[in-house]
């Protein structure tokens, strides 16, 4: 059973950086697409972007486009969310979930909705 837990949240302040990550176990991600979502209070969750471990493509929200960057190391079966310039409006639980579809699929949140394979996600809170 594939199994995924999210680290690297906390406390920034605004334009810091910090980097999340999505490690797997008891399965592998080298032909899953991993994503990471976001759920900040009151509001739904949301894709913040994508990967394709099949094809090695990605995909980023709009309000994240150029200030985050998804990567994934296959040798550590663990996927990185860098963000950069970061604003309180980044600020949220973000997850990550597994798809085994392989591919990504754009930033509707409904084309994901789905998914089996969650972490339990981590704070990230931008403030000063």
């Amino acid at each position: 059973q594939l199994e995924l837990v999210e680290s690297g949240g906390g406390l920034v302040q605004p334009g810091g950086s910090l980097r999340l990550s999505c490690a797997a176990s008891g399965g592998t991600l080298d032909y899953d697409a991993v994503i990471w979502f976001r759920q900040a209070p009151g509001q739904e969750r949301e894709v913040v972007s994508c990967i394709s471990n099949r094809i090695g493509s990605t995909h980023y929200a709009n309000s994240v486009k150029g200030r985050f960057s998804i990567s994934a190391d296959n040798a550590k079966n663990t996927v990185y969310l860098q963000m950069y310039k970061m604003t309180p409006k980044d600020t949220a639980v973000y997850y990550c979930a597994a798809d085994p579809r392989g591919y990504c699929f754009g930033s509707d949140y409904q084309n994901y909705r789905n998914l089996e394979h969650w972490g339990q996600g981590t704070l990230v809170t931008v403030s000063s």
